[in-house]
């Protein structure tokens, strides 16, 4: 008799899509000679001395377990260094702890607040976990659909207007994921002054804080009466190109933290000790390679914002992260058909603005955490579909 697994599969799993770039991603296992600026994965190697941290610590024997809540030393440096560059304070004691990327701080976060039923404000276009992570918990996904005009910002007339009783969260997920879009202290007062004066609690995603160009990263930690509602989640894949090091925080006040300990602890125990040892190195001596780096990437970002405007594509100027989010509205296709288009006929392969979210329908993503040649040969490829496209039409 064949098993029906139909009749054990969790709904709520069942009902998950997959994520829409990792689709486009795996399209390139089956083809050859494509260009690839779809992935935000860091094209430099990390840091040498990071490395050699993590390889003293093998050396040395150090592949224990680590405490749950990761090494007080890392736990140190890391309250220190969000101080050092973005004013904010928490204990290393009871308000960090380290986890396995990002990723597993924003699912603490969410599943250590979220009840059945509790809504959660999530600004579109955005990275693809966050709406999937909330089903689960059983919360229910309030969408509010960022602009263009509005540079992609959220603003506090949408953020009013979708606030009920049961909102529980509101997910800030900036320096922006596919847009580029930062929040100013200006915008993030705004939100703040609708929030005053209610139970509801921040998370708020800042893995690219050290990524802006032309300001200083503010988070809404630092404004007055946010930091008690605020969860911070971050980590060191983007600033230091630790992405397979599988490593990141989460810090909030301690009575949050110690929920969020809980499923910490009994899902993974802890964070990998290397990398771990590798954190603290990045930390301790590596804000020469931040800086590198984003320059690196800044002049990457008026490359290809340049490029792509010098052959018909509009593309909005983003001011932080390391992606581009063209408007490819004029083509007269959709999405996920231009990005096909431009795969199968021209070799380049980018992600459809409708992975981040209905709201995407007319951009498309493009990452530039690729070299300039890289970007270069993209550029000449997607200049020649522009100029087929004016002969032929679609």
């Amino acid at each position: 008799m064949t098993f029906n697994y139909d009749n054990v599969i969790s709904d709520k799993v069942r009902s998950i899509r997959p994520s829409g770039i990792r689709k486009f991603f795996d399209l390139l296992d089956e083809m050859k000679g494509v260009v690839s600026l779809t992935v935000g994965q860091p094209d430099f190697v990390t840091p040498w001395h990071i490395r050699d941290a993590a390889i003293e610590s093998i050396e040395k024997g150090r592949t224990y377990y680590t405490s749950n809540k990761g090494l007080a030393e890392l736990r140190e440096e890391i309250s220190r260094y969000l101080n050092r560059r973005f004013g904010l304070n928490y204990s290393a004691d009871d308000e960090i702890i380290v986890t396995v990327g990002g990723s597993e701080a924003i699912d603490l976060a969410i599943r250590a607040l979220i009840n059945p039923g509790d809504e959660v404000i999530i600004p579109l276009p955005a990275f693809v976990c966050y709406e999937p992570l909330v089903n689960l918990a059983g919360g229910v996904p309030v969408i509010i659909n960022t602009k263009e005009s509005d540079r992609f910002k959220l603003t506090a007339a949408d953020l009013r207007a979708a606030i009920t009783p049961k909102t529980k969260l509101l997910i800030l997920p900036f320096p922006n994921n596919p847009t580029g879009a930062i929040m100013t202290a200006e915008d993030l007062e705004a939100v703040a002054a609708e929030l005053r004066g209610t139970d509801i609690m921040i998370l708020s995603d800042e893995i690219y804080a050290e990524l802006t160009y032309g300001r200083q990263h503010v988070s809404i930690a630092a404004l007055e009466g946010m930091r008690e509602r605020t969860l911070i989640a971050s980590g060191f894949s983007k600033a230091y190109a630790m992405t397979g090091w599988r490593l990141g925080y989460i810090t909030a006040p301690a009575e949050l933290t110690s929920q969020m300990f809980k499923i910490h602890q009994f899902a993974l125990m802890c964070a990998p000790t290397a990398s771990q040892y590798a954190a603290i190195e990045a930390m301790r001596n590596g804000d020469e390679d931040i800086e590198y780096m984003a320059e690196e990437y800044n002049r990457r970002r008026r490359y290809i914002v340049n490029g792509l405007r010098s052959i018909g594509i509009d593309c909005f100027e983003p001011e932080g992260a390391f992606y581009v989010y063209p408007n490819i509205a004029r083509f007269g296709m959709t999405s996920e058909a231009f990005c096909e288009k431009l795969l199968y006929d021209y070799g380049v392969a980018i992600v459809p603005g409708t992975a981040f979210g209905d709201c995407g329908e007319g951009f498309a993503r493009i990452s530039y955490a690729y070299s300039v040649a890289h970007i270069t040969t993209a550029l000449d490829k997607l200049e020649k579909f522009t100029r087929d496209f004016g002969q032929f039409g679609t």
